[in-house]
């Protein structure tokens, strides 16, 4: 029988970890029993009890899987790393938040079965702040507009991966993956399943409004030169019009015109707000440094601490 691996990204899961694993192990049971299975917990240094909750799934089920980082290595690179370290004919992406339904699971194998490499779980509704769904909705346009590529909106990387995919994956050598670019550019055409996002079972979310800038600046900067451009443009058009009324200002000059006024208050809002100007794309321009610098340093995506339940192949 062929093997559907599921990967469960972990930090502070103290209360959602045994549930979700129940939740995933009926779906083999009842649904997908002409499939082996196996559950990946990788855990991002956990402060709480989780990884004692999975060390003794693992201990008592073989098909339970864990790679525990030395250290928290942030959201995208553990995610990343704990897919491109499974194994089977496909791999299912799933949090252990169960915001999203593992029940989908049954559904992604039978777009799988019917030949689609990518099938991608899509939030067209939500139980989240609405506020924030908004936000989120926003950002999407914002990076379709910008980007070269088509990012798929309200995809939050929960989803069916095929062994090619992840294959795929296996040979890319990036520090800071952005897995939603790297499905929109790299993987085959997805197929869709859309849900309503529950909210969170147990616990509080660590994942703040810095996490959700970290990744917003991250496809950013991953796939866009139109802030870098804009900047020069920008530079360009106030250059043009300040050269241009350095000459109406001569001219006037010479002419007599001496006593005209030009206003305290005038010159002083346009000094601060070049200035802002000046130092928001310099913002910008840091963020591109900052990841060019990581990239070019050549760092592992995580150092693990423990690893169990793997096989000699697969260490």
């Amino acid at each position: 029988m062929e093997t559907i691996s599921v990967v469960i990204p972990t930090y502070n899961e103290e209360g959602n970890i045994e549930l979700i694993y129940e939740r995933v192990t009926a779906i083999f049971r009842e649904s997908l029993t002409n499939y082996q299975y196996k559950i990946l917990f990788i855990d991002n240094c956990s402060l709480d009890s989780s990884r004692a909750i999975i060390r003794h799934l693992a201990e008592t089920d073989p098909n339970v899987q864990y790679i525990f980082n030395v250290k928290n290595f942030g959201f995208s690179r553990s995610t990343y790393y704990g897919l491109t370290q499974s194994g089977g004919a496909c791999s299912v992406l799933l949090f252990a938040d169960m915001q999203d339904p593992p029940e989908l699971i049954v559904e992604f194998v039978k777009h799988w079965e019917n030949g689609h490499k990518m099938v991608a779980g899509i939030k067209n509704k939500s139980q989240e702040n609405s506020l924030l769904y908004w936000i989120r909705s926003c950002y999407y346009k914002f990076i379709n507009g910008v980007t070269e590529i088509q990012h798929i909106e309200h995809f939050t990387g929960f989803g069916l991966y095929d062994h090619s995919v992840i294959e795929t994956f296996r040979n890319i050598q990036d520090p800071l993956p952005y897995l939603r670019g790297m499905v929109a550019e790299l993987a085959p055409e997805c197929d869709f399943v859309y849900y309503e996002q529950k909210k969170r079972e147990h616990g509080k979310s660590s994942f703040h409004f810095m996490n959700l800038y970290d990744v917003a600046m991250l496809g950013i900067t991953s796939y866009s030169k139109v802030l870098l451009r804009s900047a020069t443009f920008f530079g360009l058009f106030v250059s043009c019009i300040s050269f241009i009324l350095a000459i109406v200002t001569f001219i006037m000059k010479i002419c007599g015109y001496t006593d005209y006024p030009v206003g305290t208050a005038a010159i002083l809002f346009g000094v601060f707000f070049l200035g802002g100007i000046q130092l928001l794309f310099m913002g910008f321009l840091s963020e591109y440094i900052s990841n060019i610098n990581i990239r070019t340093m050549g760092r592992p995506l995580v150092i693990e601490e423990e690893r169990a339940n793997f096989e000699e192949n697969e260490e």
